[in-house]
């Protein structure tokens, strides 16, 4: 990583700071590092969660597919919005969404699935993919902590979802100190979304030649001030430059905790899906007294954590339904460091 941004001062100084010059410059870099075209950056998760929300027109009482064994932050948007959460099962061994129950959970009012992959370990894309497609569902990737992840040799934001929704919070990558991003499977949405996170405004006929506000320019969208500014942009931007190199650091740091984990009793590894390539933003493993080895860790100077209470225990979602699965699972997680900043294991 860098230890300077040169042109952090300049754009500071510059009467340029909302989105512009070095929005679209990031934006670039990650479409070309995705590989997808259609991708916006938003200036929050939260905010990329409503316009997807806006852009696929789901309407109060619409029911949602959701894992509730991720951020608060993923579901969170479904109540303020009045939608319906459905929580599916997880399947313990992996964290991710259980395509049967998925397939159970789906009604006449179902609109979309919202496919969390937790902690930055890839879901069983090709199944829900293919259960959205048998029911004419969206597809949401809940891509919150999963920059980098990958399956069958394809990134996060290019496996087939309708929308991918990306989170570059400080304790994301990149990191834009807040933010976020969306991708999309088709134009159509993506020049909707371009639309909906700008208050509704085509900024390119906006104003007339005389810079006054056209009224040629109908607003006929609803949207939010969700642009990214300039700085945020500017800091992201020059981490996609070292991305590899810090997705790889994570990497690294996980093959030594396959090896170190084998070495304590009690402990055995998360699951990955076949064909798919985690981006370790933790490392995931399971222990038989979770307080236990959280202490164990904790006490050699490794912050261990559960780190999501599973979202069905909240009451705002009206659904405090028992699932086998993630109760399981939640029993038995625990998360290790492996950012790409630990330096020793």
């Amino acid at each position: 990583m860098p230890d300077k941004l040169p042109e952090l001062n300049n754009i500071l100084y510059s009467g340029k700071l909302s989105y512009g010059y070095w929005g679209e410059e990031f934006e670039k870099a990650i479409s070309s590092y995705i590989g997808n075209e259609y991708f916006l950056s938003v200036n929050s998760f939260n905010s990329a969660l409503l316009v997807a929300i806006a852009v696929l027109e789901l309407k109060p009482g619409d029911e949602v597919i959701a894992s509730p064994m991720s951020c608060l932050a993923s579901n969170q948007p479904f109540a303020t919005q009045n939608l319906k959460v459905v929580w599916a099962d997880i399947d313990p061994k992996t964290g991710t969404l259980d395509p049967s129950d998925v397939k159970r959970k789906i009604t006449k009012q179902t609109k979309a699935i919202f496919h969390n992959h937790h902690c930055g370990y890839v879901g069983y894309v090709e199944e829900i993919n293919q259960i959205a497609r048998q029911y004419g569902l969206y597809v949401v990737d809940d891509a919150i902590e999963a920059f980098g992840s990958e399956y069958s040799n394809k990134k996060m934001g290019n496996l087939g979802a309708d929308i991918t929704a990306f989170s570059f919070q400080t304790v994301r990558l990149p990191n834009t100190i807040d933010g976020g991003g969306l991708s999309f499977c088709r134009k159509e949405l993506y020049e909707r979304a371009l639309l909906i996170r700008d208050l509704g405004v085509n900024r390119k006929k906006f104003r007339d030649e005389n810079g006054e506000i056209s009224k040629k320019c109908d607003i006929a969208l609803p949207g939010f001030g969700a642009t990214l500014n300039e700085t945020s942009a500017y800091i992201g931007l020059q981490q996609v430059h070292y991305i590899d190199s810090l997705l790889g650091k994570q990497n690294e740091n996980a093959t030594v905790w396959n090896v170190k984990l084998k070495e304590i009793k009690n402990i055995s590894l998360l699951n990955s899906i076949n064909g798919s390539k985690p981006n370790y933003w933790v490392y995931g493993c399971f222990a038989e007294n979770k307080l236990e080895a959280i202490s164990f860790f904790r006490e050699r100077n490794y912050y261990a954590s559960g780190i999501h209470l599973p979202n069905n225990n909240y009451s705002i979602f009206n659904s405090k339904i028992e699932l086998k699965g993630v109760n399981e699972f939640y029993t038995n997680f625990i998360a290790l460091p492996s950012g790409w900043w630990v330096n020793s294991i």
